[in-house]
C-alpha cells in the first residue's frame, strides 16, 4: 500500500468527510454478529470511530503513524501500525472488515487473500469511495476539468483511475450483493474547499516538483462564483459489499 497521506495528516483529519449514517445502517443490516471489525487503511480513524458503537472491539490499522496519530480515540478501538495485505490478526477473527476511499492502493491479490485469512466464516467486506464533489455546474467545471485533470491531472498515481471508475474495475471476489448510491452532503465554507483540495496527494506532489502551491490562484477563480458564505457541496458515494468464505 502506498502512503500517499502521511505529509498532510492534520490537514486531511480537519477536512476530508465522513460517511452518511445510512451507509453504515446498510452495511449493520447485513451484518448480524459483531464481535470483531477490522477497519483497514483508517487513515484518521472516521470508519473506525462509526463502528465503535456496534462492534465489541474495532482494530483499525494504516501504514502511517502521522495519520493515526490524529486519529479519533475511544475505549473500544486498537490502532496499529500494519500494511493491509499482512497482518498479525489471528485467522478467522472479524465479522466484517471495512476500507474506505482506500481499496484502489492495496495490492489486490495479496489484500484479497489477507482478509479471507482474517474474516470468519460468513463474514463481510465492505469497500467504498467518493467521487469529485458537486457544488454548481460552473464551479465543478473549474474544479474538475481545469484543476484536477489540467493542473494536477498529470500527478495522479495510476491508481486514481479506479476511483474515476467509481471502483467498479476493480476486482471484488467476494459473493457481492447490489449496493444503492450514497452522498455525503456539506454546507462548505470556500475556506474549507480549498483545506479540502490540498489534502489531494496529487497536489502535494505537484508541489514537490514545482515549489509551489497551484491552489490559491485556483481560489481567486472560484471566489467570484461563490454564492454566500457557504454553499451545498455533495461527493457521491460509490460501495462495493460481498460475504467472505460463504
Amino acid at each position: 500500500m502506498k502512503d500517499n497521506f502521511s505529509r498532510q495528516a492534520d490537514i486531511y483529519a480537519k477536512y476530508r468527510p465522513g460517511y452518511p449514517p445510512e451507509l453504515f445502517d446498510f452495511i449493520l443490516s447485513s451484518v448480524k454478529e459483531r464481535n470483531n471489525a477490522w477497519d483497514c487503511a483508517t487513515g484518521n480513524g472516521q470508519t473506525a470511530k462509526e463502528l465503535a458503537p456496534y462492534f465489541s472491539k474495532v482494530f483499525a490499522t494504516d501504514i502511517s503513524a502521522r495519520q493515526l496519530e490524529q486519529a479519533t480515540v475511544a475505549p473500544n478501538i486498537i490502532y496499529s501500525v500494519q500494511p493491509a495485505e499482512e497482518t498479525n490478526f489471528p485467522d478467522h477473527r472479524f465479522d466484517l472488515v471495512t476500507i474506505s476511499q482506500a481499496l484502489h492502493w492495496l495490492q489486490f491479490d495479496a489484500f484479497y487473500k489477507e482478509v479471507k485469512r482474517v474474516t470468519k466464516p460468513g463474514g463481510w467486506i465492505a469497500a467504498w469511495m467518493y467521487s469529485m464533489p458537486e457544488i454548481s455546474p460552473v464551479i465543478d467545471e473549474w474544479l474538475v476539468v481545469h484543476f484536477y485533470k489540467d493542473t494536477v491531472g498529470s500527478y495522479w498515481d495510476y491508481e486514481r483511475k479506479y476511483v474515476d471508475d467509481n471502483y467498479a474495475t476493480i476486482p471484488f471476489p467476494f459473493d457481492e450483493i447490489s449496493c444503492p448510491p450514497f452522498h455525503i452532503h456539506f454546507e462548505w465554507t470556500l475556506q474549507e474547499l480549498e483545506g479540502y483540495i490540498n489534502t489531494w496527494s496529487a497536489l502535494q506532489k505537484f508541489i514537490s516538483k514545482n515549489g509551489f502551491n497551484p491552489v490559491g490562484d485556483f481560489m481567486k477563480k472560484i471566489e467570484p462564483l461563490w454564492e454566500g458564505e457557504r454553499m451545498p457541496v455533495s461527493f457521491p458515494v460509490s460501495m462495493r459489499m460481498g460475504q467472505v468464505n460463504k
